[in-house]
């Protein structure tokens, strides 16, 4: 997939040309992926490129000042468009200047002029542009082919990011993956730590989610991904693990300001320090504890690892 970031030396209106969506794409959930299917069957027909047009910041933080957390950081949203078959990304920096381009000038000069766009896929809310007027109903007036994808629904509620947010927020991982259509993930880099599961003997990689959202403090099964820091595609090794999220109650110490998210994976030995992980959860296993001493940990440790591979076995 080809990563384009800002307006200038976009390719421009030649051959291929592109099929265009636009949004945030936060999670990439199961209307997303029906928006990115539409596009991917209009540009085979076209011999068009399937392209996502996306922002770094979420355009809340500029429009109201704040941003929810992010179910997937912008590295991860990369990857995941990669494997939904997209050919190329434009990645804005949504700021003031972009805030107040009128729709208009956004379809004409970054889509049609910068990208070649050919025709639109968007969802069935989608809005863009100055006062959010750009809308399917404007790039049809502006002479384009539009594809509108309607809302898609999981129970009796539409798919969204807000309603994954809430699911992932109170621990139901369940029903948010029904709604991604994948299970609930995140993406970190793994830093340094206090050293504490290697002596119990469950090393732990801790990871730095840049601020993307997590389900609850707990121990969860899990799948994991070790991805090169150079490359959302370089994928060296998928594991089975455990992971703990918390504030690590039975460790003395200065409690943790927000809670860690540390992996121990299964079956696997060496350093992961500046390398990312793909963290999948599958099943929660327990709340977060204080045990009595670091013995009682371990042997806690021991069930929940002996837990989470009987879970992951069956899954």
């Amino acid at each position: 997939m080809e990563v384009l970031t800002g307006t200038d030396g976009l390719p421009g209106p030649g051959a291929p040309g592109s099929v265009v969506s636009i949004g945030v794409f936060d999670g990439m959930h199961l209307g997303h992926r029906a928006i990115l299917a539409a596009n991917r069957r209009r540009a085979g027909e076209l011999g068009a490129v399937p392209t996502v047009v996306t922002f770094r910041r979420h355009p809340k933080e500029v429009l109201l000042g704040r941003a929810p957390r992010t179910l997937t950081t912008l590295r991860h949203r990369l990857e995941l468009f990669r494997r939904a078959g997209v050919g190329r990304t434009l990645v804005l920096s949504f700021d003031e200047t972009l805030r107040q381009m009128p729709p208009e000038e956004f379809v004409h000069r970054i889509c049609a002029e910068g990208l070649g766009a050919r025709a639109f896929v968007l969802g069935f809310d989608s809005k863009f542009g100055r006062d959010r007027a750009g809308t399917a109903e404007l790039v049809a007036r502006l002479g384009f082919y539009v594809e509108v994808v309607p809302k898609v629904v999981v129970g009796d509620r539409a798919v969204s990011s807000t309603a994954i947010r809430e699911a992932v927020e109170l621990g139901d991982i369940d029903g948010a993956a029904r709604m991604l259509g994948r299970p609930v993930s995140v993406f970190g880099e793994v830093v340094g730590g206090a050293k504490l599961g290697r002596k119990l003997g469950f090393p732990t990689a801790n990871l730095d989610l840049h601020h993307e959202l997590h389900p609850p403090p707990g121990v969860y099964a899990a799948r994991a991904r070790v991805v090169e820091p150079s490359s959302v595609t370089a994928i060296r090794s998928e594991h089975e693990a455990v992971v703990n999220i918390g504030f690590r109650p039975t460790v003395s110490g200065e409690t943790p300001a927000a809670p860690l998210v540390e992996v121990h994976l299964f079956d696997f030995s060496g350093e992961l320090y500046g390398l990312h992980l793909e963290v999948e959860f599958v099943a929660h296993i327990r709340p977060e504890q204080r045990f009595d001493g670091l013995d009682a940990l371990r042997a806690q440790i021991e069930r929940d690892a002996a837990s989470a591979r009987e879970i992951l076995a069956k899954a």
